[in-house]
């Protein structure tokens, strides 16, 4: 009987996970692109530019967030983030590069970087092994994650700058090993990254290593993979973001999870490293940018739906955050989507 308490005690906390997960992944729009896929003779090197630049070569407005993702199929490299350390990949691993740092990525010493803007012009691979006589050393596919509405997004600020994943590990949030068969198997088929099917296979595959680094993430230090985990503030989370609209305050959230105010304070604060009010203000405008982006949605109602009493009050707060009216975002926002499709 114990042992079956424990499971479904469990059970519900890996339930509670998943939503507040599935609601952070929903509000990042995520859209994949595949750049490269090529086989390479050591030594060899490619050169990446920071996000921005990355983000203009790409021709992807600057407001989307552009993360560089290389994952080695066999063989191994060395990413060299700009002002980082030296990250060795090996076959069947994936590295993302959410801090958007300009990097290397390489095997062997001595080649000089081709850069990857001329490549994607169409200049030839001269670390090919047809084109160097050498033999084959690394297989790799290179791409991009494009996310939106990612400042106020609370699981984009929890990761890494360069963030490794082994797609060959089973867990119990994500399927990585799953996803990334079939992406392979799908470019394998088409000859393209970028068919329909591998696009939407791709926005799985982000989804699904971000699943797995809120499982493998160390739990030491503050922050928002941790305060999932803890059965008190995690509990609390999953309430605002099953009602953001509600009217939240500190002593409301210490009832949700029968802890007193000031305790509860204390603890979500240790945890998350925001107060739970700064989190509750940065979800609902997070929520807000997703309606006034995907949806007609008045103003108004939306400003209703997320608990403000006055569209001025939100449209205060809005700016406060966001740092533009929410008019003037959503026309932003909607222009975007309107380039794309």
């Amino acid at each position: 009987m114990i042992n079956n308490l424990e499971r479904f005690a469990k059970t519900t906390d890996l339930i509670e996970i998943n939503r507040v997960l599935d609601d952070a992944l929903r509000s990042l729009r995520i859209r994949g692109s595949v750049l490269l896929r090529e086989t390479y003779a050591a030594p060899w090197a490619i050169a990446i530019p920071e996000a921005l630049a990355l983000a203009r070569l790409l021709d992807v407005p600057p407001d989307t967030r552009v993360v560089a993702f290389h994952m080695v199929e066999f063989g191994h490299c060395e990413i060299h983030p700009v002002g980082g350390d030296r990250i060795l990949l090996t076959a069947g691993e994936m590295a993302l590069c959410v801090g958007g740092a300009g990097h290397r990525i390489a095997a062997g010493r001595g080649a000089r970087a081709q850069e990857i803007a001329g490549l994607l012009a169409g200049k030839p691979n001269i670390q090919r092994p047809g084109a160097s006589g050498r033999p084959a050393s690394t297989s790799l596919l290179c791409g991009v994650f494009l996310l939106q509405q990612s400042e106020l997004n609370p699981l984009l600020a929890a990761l890494p700058p360069v963030m490794v994943s082994n797609l060959s590990r089973s867990g119990e949030l994500h399927n990585l090993s799953g996803v990334a068969r079939l992406l392979a198997e799908e470019i394998g088929r088409s000859q393209s990254g970028n068919g329909y099917v591998a696009e939407r296979l791709l926005e799985v595959l982000c989804a699904e290593t971000l699943r797995g680094q809120a499982e493998t993430g160390s739990p030491r230090g503050a922050g928002w993979f941790r305060a999932l985990k803890d059965p008190i503030v995690g509990k609390a989370i999953a309430a605002i973001h099953a009602s953001p609209g509600e009217n939240w305050s500190v002593p409301r959230l210490a009832e949700v999870v029968a802890m007193s105010p000031s305790r509860f304070a204390a603890r979500f604060s240790e945890c998350l490293g925001d107060s739970p009010m700064a989190y509750v203000a940065r979800w609902r405008m997070s929520v807000a940018c997703r309606k006034l982006a995907s949806t007609r949605t008045g103003i108004d109602r939306v400003a209703g739906d997320l608990g403000y009493e006055s569209v001025a009050a939100f449209n205060r707060a809005f700016k406060k955050l966001v740092g533009m009216p929410p008019a003037a975002w959503r026309a932003r926002a909607t222009s975007f989507v309107d380039s794309v499709q």
